[in-house]
């Protein structure tokens, strides 16, 4: 099975930061990615990267490629955030297309309910939102909130390796089981 991971912005994309400017978001983002295509991989997937290290990469340019890849399913990896400074915001939450199929749908509750298990965060739910990612490509695809930059706590956590590999177990959990 192919599957696209996306590590939602790119390197150099302005206020995608924590509030103390210590950690970008792709930072994150990029870590998680890395985790889920090595325990994907040793699974016998083969995993695609729609974005780079280097640059970053348009959303037409993803979904495009995303859409040439014949992959089956693409997972978009983020950290949130609620507003410059930080708040009380809290929490994972993932988010479908309006009028996904049922099958994205599973994908989606399948995502939230395994990273909220792994991770023991506030559940904000499954959600929807006409997000490029989301509305743009063929496959089943997922954006997922792995928790608030802009939250004390939950900063700190995203910065972690031990947070950051739950948070890949808990992808790659959730992918594998859509072949169950």
């Amino acid at each position: 099975m192919k599957i696209i991971i996306d590590a939602g912005h790119g390197p150099g994309t302005i206020g995608k930061r924590t509030p103390d400017g210590r950690m970008r978001e792709f930072h994150f983002n990029n870590a998680v990615a890395e985790e889920v295509k090595k325990r994907l991989a040793a699974d016998g997937y083969t995993v695609l990267f729609s974005h780079q290290q280097d640059r970053d990469v348009p959303l037409k340019e993803r979904t495009s490629f995303a859409n040439r890849s014949g992959a089956e399913l693409l997972v978009s990896i983020h950290a949130n955030a609620a507003g410059n400074n930080y708040s009380p915001a809290q929490g994972i939450e993932s988010f479908i297309y309006p009028t996904a199929p049922a099958r994205t749908r599973k994908l989606g509750q399948l995502l939230q309910d395994s990273l909220i298990l792994s991770t023991q965060r506030k559940d904000r739910g499954l959600k929807t939102a006409d997000f490029a990612m989301l509305r743009d490509t063929v496959m089943p695809a997922v954006l997922v909130e792995c928790g608030f930059m802009t939250h004390r706590h939950e900063s700190a956590l995203l910065q972690s390796d031990d947070y950051r590999k739950r948070c890949a177990r808990a992808i790659s959990f959730a992918i594998t089981c859509m072949e169950r």
